[in-house]
């Protein structure tokens, strides 16, 4: 893996996020707090760049395992920053409720569910504030192999760890100083009790880290396992209709004809 300077790659994000939302003529941040890295690093990251007072966390739990928005609370308070939440619960139970009749409802489509609400409640809080942009949480293995919800925790106005390995996003995380707790916990996206990232995927984010980062920078791939190397191209272009807008017909094409 690729060694970095992490007290100038802290100032250099934390530099680039202040100069983002000055270019954007916004004054204010809107982070979801989920408890668990990502976000975390995210919200320290934004406070340290443009203020505690601009930055508005929320703790949006939706049948949410309590741990969760404890250590949300727990960070939110570390950075010393007002923490709101917004149980977004009973708008989930509604909705599976009024689409009851529809035939061959799945887990992970009601899961899905969860992260686009909340994309929703962040966009709501941020437009009725004024001024604010919505702050996306993803890392690196997260974006490239997909592992987000279109339209739901992938959607925001910018992403400050976006090319930091998983990894990466943990040593920043001991560097800032980030309660102990939060960087040893299991990467989950809190979707169901029991779920886990790593148990999903297939696998560990310290594997998936290390064949993005040859890919990434062209190198070979001696001593790592063929099939998982396989599994992660086949996520990464299976993902490729997450990362980019919508294609639609082009009439002038047509007209061509």
């Amino acid at each position: 893996m690729r060694e970095l300077n992490y007290e100038k790659l802290v100032v250099d994000i934390q530099k680039w996020i202040l100069n983002y939302i000055k270019s954007a003529n916004a004054t204010n941040i809107v982070v979801g707090l989920s408890g668990g890295i990502d976000s975390a690093v995210t919200a320290t990251l934004c406070t340290n760049a443009i203020g505690k007072e601009k930055v508005i966390c929320l703790g949006l739990p939706c049948e949410s395992i309590s741990q969760d928005l404890e250590d949300a609370k727990l960070i939110a308070k570390h950075l010393g920053i007002n923490f709101d939440i917004l149980d977004l619960t009973p708008v989930y139970e509604k909705f599976l409720d009024i689409t009851s009749s529809i035939p061959k409802k799945n887990k992970l489509a009601s899961a899905n569910l969860k992260p686009r609400l909340r994309m929703m409640a962040l966009y709501f809080i941020g437009q009725s504030k004024g001024n604010c942009l919505v702050a996306g949480t993803s890392n690196r293995a997260e974006l490239a192999i997909g592992y987000f919800t279109k339209y739901g925790d992938g959607a925001a106005d910018f992403e400050p760890i976006a090319s930091l390995y998983k990894q990466e996003v943990k040593k920043i995380a001991e560097f800032l100083n980030l309660p102990e707790r939060i960087i040893k916990k299991a990467p989950s996206a809190g979707l169901w009790p029991g779920q886990t990232d790593e148990g999903e995927i297939g696998l560990s984010y310290d594997d998936i880290d290390e064949i993005l980062y040859r890919i990434d920078y062209n190198l070979d791939f001696k001593g790592i396992n063929e099939e998982d190397i396989k599994t992660v191209k086949n996520m990464m272009s299976s993902a490729d209709h997450k990362l980019n807008m919508p294609p639609f017909f082009d009439v002038r094409e047509s007209s061509k004809k």
